[in-house]
């Protein structure tokens, strides 16, 4: 029993510590996570202030700064709590011969560095845009992700507006991407890491931008934006599920844009009614909705 509470403790001491010494600058700048969050956050918040795609849409929206929490919560504070759950986990599985390399299906790890960072990459946004899919098909795992569809105006922040279960859906599903390479993760990881946050603040901003033809490549505002309709198209439960890509909705028949205006109303049935604050939506979805 010891030896799981030291890990945990450990876990959660060195999460902290890392967490500390990115903020006082004593991580690289090309693995700080947290300052990397901010700059991204403040170039693509000024892309939004200079060419707005809703021009009546304040800088400062409504829950602007809700999901300005939300992004900190989400990848530090959450991560500074959980740390020590996964690592005691980890401990766990390890007892019952269950590695990293337990479900590999490939071992890339003598291929290229910039074709392993490649294949990194499309195979973890494969695995979270099948997890998008379950979150809006499954009601038990929806009412979890409305707190991310409670937006009402889209701006970049909103990309890390979501329920800290999603937290603990997402991950498991992610490590076991990473598990099918045989368990690699290349040293650059960081570069997937900065792409796809930059990505994702770019499709919940307020520009427009579709990439031209890498549209069917590419997720993208105006494709995004549809994903957060009120209204959906008829016998769907969602659609435009792509996190960085959007070649997964063209493959498997969910992508949808009927227009580009930026003037649908987002959100879904009921939202009126949805808790307001971030208390309130972090308890969501334990009881019976009302």
């Amino acid at each position: 029993m010891n030896k799981y509470l030291d890990a945990f403790v450990n876990a959660f001491k060195g999460t902290v510590d890392w967490t500390w010494k990115s903020i006082i600058f004593e991580v690289p700048m090309y693995t700080n996570y947290f300052w990397g969050l901010i700059i991204i956050s403040v170039a693509v918040w000024l892309l939004e202030i200079a060419y707005p795609w809703r021009k009546e849409q304040s800088i400062i929206r409504k829950d602007f700064w809700l999901d300005v929490f939300y992004m900190f919560f989400n990848f530090f504070i959450f991560s500074i709590i959980i740390s020590g759950v996964y690592t005691t986990l980890g401990l766990l599985f390890a007892e019952v011969n269950i590695t990293a390399k337990s479900f590999a299906i490939i071992n890339i790890s003598a291929w290229s560095q910039w074709l392993q960072l490649f294949v990194f990459f499309i195979i973890l946004d494969f695995v979270q845009w099948f997890t998008h899919v379950l979150l809006h098909k499954y009601p038990f795992l929806w009412k979890y992700h409305k707190v991310h569809h409670s937006v009402k105006e889209m701006g970049f922040a909103a990309h890390l507006r979501y329920h800290w279960m999603e937290n603990v859906l997402y991950k498991p599903l992610k490590t076991f991407g990473v598990m099918i390479l045989g368990g690699f993760e290349p040293e650059q990881a960081y570069i997937v890491h900065f792409i796809t946050i930059t990505i994702g603040h770019l499709n919940h901003a307020n520009i427009k931008l579709s990439w031209g033809p890498l549209k069917y490549i590419f997720n993208n505002p105006v494709m995004h934006l549809y994903h957060h309709a009120y209204t959906l198209p008829e016998g769907k439960y969602g659609v435009n599920y792509g996190i960085s890509l959007s070649l997964w909705d063209y493959i498997f028949k969910t992508a949808y844009v009927p227009e580009d205006s930026g003037t649908i109303e987002i959100g879904f049935k009921g939202d009126d009614k949805f808790p307001q604050d971030f208390i309130g939506q972090s308890i969501y979805g334990f009881g019976k909705d009302k």
